[in-house]
């Protein structure tokens, strides 16, 4: 699956507890990200600075679902539940 461009689920349901530029500490679940645009697109992908687990997630199905609120909710759930 690839990622639906303007969605940025990923970017603002979990947290992240490794430093993001701009970010330091991580940033908290719920949190937008301060490396995500207006357009909900990450300003450092494909770049070296973009944090490990950012460049590890991959759009699946199950996480994203088929709209950018489905994508939004599972992954809060996730958060949730681990």
């Amino acid at each position: 699956m690839d990622c639906r461009l303007g969605c940025g689920a990923c970017c603002i349901a979990p947290s992240i507890s490794s430093a993001i530029p701009g970010m330091p500490n991580g940033k908290k679940a719920g949190e937008r990200c301060i490396q995500l645009n207006e357009d909900n697109l990450c300003k450092l992908f494909g770049k070296t600075e973009r944090p490990k687990v950012c460049h590890d997630f991959k759009p699946c199905p199950i996480v994203c679902g088929n709209t950018n609120q489905a994508a939004f909710d599972n992954i809060t759930e996730l958060e949730r539940v681990t």
